[in-house]
């Protein structure tokens, strides 16, 4: 069973750093994309980036893209979503999720198979 697992969020101040952690398990394919999502109350689920295991590489859009590092540590089967410079905007629930074969930076939710249950950012003064 793939099962994906987020944590690391919690309450940072604006302007802070934070690094969310999405422990992949339960597949052995080589070629997938982990994807981070982010929800806010009242909106949208909105892609942030994601990460590809066949390219080795990443894609970022919408307003973290230039605050925001994906990275993964392939022994700990960890993929990591660093943001820098948080805003009070950032708040939500942060989700990761995967995605097999197909296009390399798929960044529409519909294009991830399984997703983790999602970890609370808040930033606040």
């Amino acid at each position: 069973e793939v099962q994906l697992q987020a944590s690391g969020g919690g309450l940072v101040q604006i302007g802070g750093s934070l690094i969310l952690s999405c422990v992949a398990s339960g597949f052995t394919s080589d070629d997938y994309t982990i994807g981070w999502f982010r929800q806010a109350p009242g909106k949208e689920r909105e892609f942030v980036g994601c990460i590809n295991s066949n390219v080795g590489a990443t894609y970022y859009t919408g307003p973290v893209k230039d605050r925001s590092t994906i990275f993964s540590d392939n022994a700990k089967n960890t993929v990591y979503l660093q943001m820098n410079s948080l805003k009070s905007e950032d708040t939500a629930v942060y989700y990761c999720a995967v995605s097999f074969g197909g296009v390399d930076f798929p960044p529409s939710a519909g294009d991830y198979k399984s997703w983790g249950q999602g970890t609370q950012l808040t930033v606040s003064s």
